[in-house]
């Protein structure tokens, strides 16, 4: 976890995973969980609601400044930039939410599905193998990277 993270209330978070800067976790109302080597990027913001857990898997990269809140995102998905996962949502595994993507309530993103636009259409089969699970490797070895030399700079 990175000390300017903000991780409140009901939150699970498995091994390896990476919770970067300016990122909120709020488990406030009932519960979040994330699987392992999961990178939750600056500034994404994810909540639940007394009704509904947030639950995203292993293996996900949930870009910079998204915001997921009451829905699932199963094992190796990628949620892209600025994306919006709402309530009852279901990201599959190996599925792809796109950048500035909204995800409405209720939504079903097959596995192998891009998930893009405001609101999200579906194209079927778009992901190929490797798109996903290169990223969410790399997050991990930049959180060792992170960990082992590098240092916020602060301005006098």
């Amino acid at each position: 976890m990175h000390p300017e993270a903000t991780i409140i209330g009901n939150v699970e978070i498995g091994p390896q995973t990476t919770v970067w800067p300016q990122t909120v976790l709020r488990g406030d109302q009932s519960r979040i969980v994330i699987g392992a080597r999961t990178s939750v990027q600056d500034g994404a913001v994810i909540h639940c609601t007394r009704d509904l857990e947030t639950i995203i898997g292993s293996d996900c990269v949930i870009g910079h400044l998204a915001h997921l809140e009451g829905c699932t995102v199963e094992d190796g998905a990628l949620i892209g930039t600025g994306s919006i996962v709402l309530h009852r949502a279901i990201v599959r595994s190996g599925a792809l939410v796109g950048a500035s993507a909204l995800v409405p309530n209720g939504m079903e993103v097959p596995s192998g599905a891009m998930a893009l636009g405001v609101p999200a259409k579906l194209h079927e089969g778009r992901v190929k193998p490797g798109m996903i699970s290169g990223p969410a490797q790399e997050y991990v070895r930049n959180w060792e990277r992170y960990r082992n030399g590098l240092r916020r700079i602060d301005r006098d």
